[in-house]
């Protein structure tokens, strides 16, 4: 969870939404939205953010593969804004597009 709920984005970035490194950051795409954590990262372009593939990126990922069997993670524009919700639990996300809850370890 800690390795694919982040949000790697310029410095700048986070100025101008006033965020600092650690807060939460939503992030909405053309399937859905999802809380991340922001993190700092100069390697990251300014106006581009960074969100490793997994369980978050796949919620806001649209699911279309173009006949190549791999979404377009790389090309999708989102939106972004501060807030103060909680990053949701893989369990959690599963469930809020009506799959069922892989509980692994969490039990």
């Amino acid at each position: 969870m800690a390795a694919t709920s982040i949000c790697m984005m310029n410095p700048v970035d986070l100025m101008d939404l006033e965020l600092e490194e650690g807060e939460r950051v939503l992030v909405r795409g053309p399937a859905g939205e999802v809380v991340l954590t922001a993190v700092q990262n100069e390697g990251v372009p300014q106006g581009t953010v960074y969100v490793p593939m997994g369980p978050y990126a796949n919620a806001v990922i649209d699911a279309g593969t173009h006949a190549t069997g791999m979404p377009d993670y790389k090309s999708c524009t989102v939106d972004l804004e501060p807030t103060d919700d909680e990053v949701k639990r893989p369990a959690e996300l599963m469930e809020a597009v009506g799959g069922l809850a892989y509980l692994g370890d969490e039990e």
